[in-house]
């Protein structure tokens, strides 16, 4: 693995820990697309990570529904849980529709991300652009300091850099950097966390670590709890290596669990109760 200057994400992925995680998440990836039921019928799997990962996430975001309720309701256009959960919903669709588009203009994805999530509820001039100075931010469970509209910019710019450069960084490192850093810089007004673990899942399959998308980190991050996604990110936002590989560490251990939900779907489907 390089760990030249020119690479800095493959220098976080020699990280102390790290390549403990990234080791621990191949295992587990492994042994899933392994599992017999994925040679038959994979698209069922995948469909119902789908909808296990837009829960979770939309649960991180405030609207906790159980599972059976994200898979009954028809209407996400009443109170603001139902559009959260539509929303989430609604990405997930169109995460697999990017992944071209993600490597050769991240910006694009981005945008075409927060179009998906706002869904007509933001003012059009406001939709699937980056905020402008002295623009509001609707993202309550993140309060870490807001940067300023042209520190967004630049840092955008950075990360849509070393997407569109590549990485010997293992899949995993470079998901975790692009989820942490749009969580930190929260460009849109609304929707930031929502746009920032979908665009973790987009890394996550256009890599290659998980291209049938069955590994659902989303359900991970919300198993483990909204106060442990908080504390974990906030280890990001420090920007020390302890900080940063606790942050690539929590994530790890998200897919690892979205990699146990969906072998439980398989184990289901092989038994045939789903």
């Amino acid at each position: 693995m390089s760990t030249t200057a020119s690479d800095p994400l493959a220098t976080l992925g020699a990280l102390p820990g790290v390549p403990d995680a990234v080791d621990s998440v191949r295992k587990a990836v492994d042994r899933v697309y392994g599992h017999r039921v994925m040679r038959r019928r994979s698209n069922e799997v995948t469909a119902e990570a789908a909808l296990r990962g837009s829960r979770g996430s939309a649960a991180l975001a405030g609207a906790n529904w159980n599972l059976e309720e994200v898979r009954r309701r028809t209407d996400f256009s009443g109170e603001d849980e139902a559009r959260t959960v539509g929303a989430a919903l609604r990405l997930t669709a169109e995460a697999g529709q990017l992944l071209s588009i993600w490597r050769q203009s991240p910006l694009r994805v981005l945008a075409r991300l927060h179009l998906v999530a706002a869904g007509g509820a933001a003012p059009d001039d406001a939709v699937g652009r980056p905020r402008l100075a002295g623009e509001p931010v609707d993202e309550p469970l993140i309060e870490a300091p807001l940067p300023g509209a042209d520190e967004v910019a630049g840092r955008l710019e950075g990360l849509s850099q070393l997407v569109i450069a590549g990485s010997a960084a293992p899949a995993l490192v470079t998901a975790a950097v692009v989820h942490g850093e749009l969580l930190a810089l929260r460009p849109f007004g609304s929707h930031n966390g929502l746009v920032a673990r979908t665009a973790e899942r987009v890394v996550l399959i256009g890599s290659g670590l998980d291209p049938k998308s069955i590994c659902p980190a989303e359900v991970g991050h919300a198993e483990q709890g909204r106060a442990a996604y908080v504390a974990a990110f906030e280890g990001y936002t420090t920007g020390t290596p302890e900080g940063v590989a606790a942050w690539i560490a929590h994530c790890g251990r998200s897919v690892e669990l979205g990699v146990r939900e969906s072998t439980a779907v398989c184990e289901a489907l092989q038994r045939g109760a789903a």
